[in-house]
């Protein structure tokens, strides 16, 4: 059983306090932010730090209208040793929305390019959605730092990662399914922040965004029982995009339901479902990524 849970302590551990520092980005020029990396950082840029910092970049320049809808095309990796320069073009402020694209830079070459749309919540429209699937509590499962006991030399860039983000597993991650030859077309796991957010709500959209990439292509390789660190697997973010329903503070459970729908042509795409503890849809996702794997010569 995990350790309980101090729900008050703001920022209870470091890794939330980095999270949030970049998340605080540098206005250098009018419509022009400076964003920098963590000093734990893998060979390249992490995905969902490009996404959550540049919502920072975009939403800075929208007041307090909130964002709906990203679509992000991920151009290049970044280099993890230099800071990235995010550029906002205002394409619009209209009565009901208003439109945004933000450009990624490193020394004048594109990284990253996302379409960003802003809109009030509105009222009086048709509702439904998808049912939250019936998982066990988050408050019964062990944190993602307790299922790599006994796989810390496979993964260690998980391991060495940080860890703003409280991950639970209600299911067996690809690393334990493995052993047991199980495969699984979706994956199903708790998330919050380690700690508690400030009252900004687009610091709580910017750390869903950033949590967004970290388990959604799991559901293509569990299909195909396969795992990160244990077999030869190559992938790469090409794009991403998410809708958000409703507003929400991350640093309350949401359960990220993912699965994958297909693979082909060395892509694989994958879907997530955001949802609050009561059942409601809070944003949904969908992901493509380059897939490679290379199974061992026998």
């Amino acid at each position: 059983m995990s350790a309980p849970v101090d729900e008050t302590a703001p920022g209870r551990h470091g890794d939330l306090d980095i999270l949030l520092e970049l998340l605080d980005l540098e206005e250098v020029a009018e419509d022009v932010f400076l964003g920098h990396h963590p000093e734990k950082v893998a060979s390249r840029t992490f995905g969902g730090q490009l996404v959550s910092q540049a919502v920072m970049a975009a939403g800075r320049t929208a007041g307090s209208r909130p964002i709906h809808a990203l679509n992000a095309h991920f151009v290049r990796g970044g280099d993890v040793k230099k800071p990235i320069e995010f550029h906002v073009e205002r394409h619009r402020d209209g009565r009901a929305f208003a439109n945004r694209t933000v450009t990624a830079t490193q020394d004048g070459q594109e990284l990253f390019v996302m379409l960003a749309s802003f809109q009030e919540w509105g009222r009086g429209g048709l509702e439904h959605a998808h049912e939250r699937p019936e998982v066990p509590d988050p408050e019964t499962l062990p944190r993602i730092q307790e299922s790599f006991a006994g796989f810390e030399d496979k993964l260690e860039m998980f391991v060495n990662a940080p860890h703003p983000i409280d991950m639970r597993y209600t299911n067996d991650p690809a690393w334990i399914l493995k052993g047991t030859g199980e495969k699984l077309n979706h994956n199903r796991v708790w998330m919050r922040a380690d700690g508690t957010l400030p009252d900004d709500p687009l610091i709580h959209v910017a750390a869903l965004s950033y949590s967004s990439d970290t388990t959604v292509l799991d559901s293509i390789i569990t299909t195909h029982g396969l795992s990160w660190g244990l077999d030869r697997i190559v992938a790469a973010t090409v794009n991403h995009s998410i809708w958000f329903h409703r507003p929400f503070r991350f640093d309350e459970w949401a359960l990220y339901a993912t699965e994958s729908p297909v693979a082909a042509g060395t892509r694989g795409l994958a879907t997530g479902r955001f949802y609050s503890r009561s059942g409601d849809l809070l944003a949904t996702t969908v992901q493509e990524g380059v897939i490679r794997h290379f199974p061992a010569r026998r």
